[in-house]
């Protein structure tokens, strides 16, 4: 609720001394001779509702004040004048993405939370998620409903496709999603932390396509490099660890970027992913020019019924009960 003129409210400032003059009226002197005829007098109702008829009569005029303040309900539509940024996440979840070496996390999951974190910060842009290992396959497709998006995202587990890393067909097929858009930016945003070994697509023909199509591609190598902590099941001991390299082709990513106008980052920890996602949020931020329509439902009748039956009350009781005889 709003009041739509609450300039009104400064008439409360008349509420003290109007209550005052209003005690003084009430006051009645009569002449006794002598007082003795009042003694053990107690206090009767018309004397109680006499004293109460002030603080009545206040309350009849704070509503009637709040009334004519317009109390409303709002209600809001807008319409959005411009198509924002369309982007498409093509992430790697081919085998080597289970590494540890995000204490205590694994690849995969840490870059899931922070696509997630990154989807959330949206407000009026498409997003789209494309997931690749041996082959490439769209988990969703260009959306606004960030809810099903993110539920998609937390779904998503290693071992869904087999293992491999197309890195080239998991850029084509979010380019393919992204190829019909009439959005004023389309990117792609590249996650993997490997070398392309599968697809029949090379990486570098998907960066001309995307090129093409006006498609910027931001490349992200998740990852320390080197030797890094892997799980293994054992069918002996269960889980342990060995220590794998899980070589970058940091060479590839960088071209990639730099044919489609993009920028290549290299996140070792999570908190360095968190900070590539900002700085993409920063460079591909949507100046959205929004039109905003307000309705008003009027309230004003949920104060003034009020003050019109304490009103019908007050007259009442002046031409009943606390009837004065000149």
């Amino acid at each position: 609720m709003v009041f739509r003129y609450p300039v009104f409210f400064l008439l409360l400032l008349l509420l003290p001394p109007l209550f005052l003059w209003a005690k003084r009226r009430e006051k009645l002197e009569f002449a006794f001779s002598s007082f003795e005829l009042l003694k053990g007098q107690s206090t009767t109702p018309r004397m109680f509702l006499s004293k109460t008829l002030p603080f009545l009569r206040a309350a009849i005029l704070l509503l009637v004040i709040a009334a004519l303040a317009r109390p409303s309900s709002v209600s809001s539509d807008k319409e959005y004048t411009t198509r924002g940024v369309d982007i498409m996440i093509a992430l790697d979840i081919s085998g080597s993405m289970l590494a540890e070496d995000f204490q205590p996390e694994n690849r995969v999951y840490v870059a899931k939370q922070e696509a997630i974190n990154f989807i959330k910060g949206r407000e009026n842009d498409r997003v789209g998620l494309v997931v690749f290992a041996k082959k490439a396959f769209t988990q969703c497709p260009l959306t606004l409903d960030y809810r099903i998006l993110t539920e998609l995202l937390a779904e998503i587990r290693v071992g869904m496709i087999a293992d491999g890393t197309a890195i080239g067909m998991g850029l084509a097929t979010a380019v393919n999603r992204l190829r019909d858009s009439n959005a004023k930016s389309k990117i792609i945003i590249l996650i993997t932390d490997g070398e392309n070994n599968a697809g029949n697509i090379d990486p570098v023909t998907a960066a001309e396509l995307a090129k093409s199509f006006g498609i910027r591609v931001y490349t992200i190598g998740v990852g320390k490099g080197g030797m890094v902590p892997f799980p293994v099941d054992d069918p002996l001991f269960g889980k342990r660890y060995v220590q794998a390299n899980v070589e970058i082709d940091e060479t590839t990513l960088k071209r990639i970027a730099d044919i489609t106008g993009g920028l290549f980052f290299r996140a070792r920890d999570s908190g360095a992913l968190s900070e590539i996602y900002e700085r993409i949020n920063k460079l591909e931020k949507s100046d959205v020019k929004v039109k905003e329509y307000r309705s008003y439902n009027e309230m004003f009748p949920i104060f003034l019924i009020p003050a019109l039956f304490l009103l019908l009350i007050e007259i009442l009781l002046r031409r009943t009960v606390l009837l004065k005889v000149p």
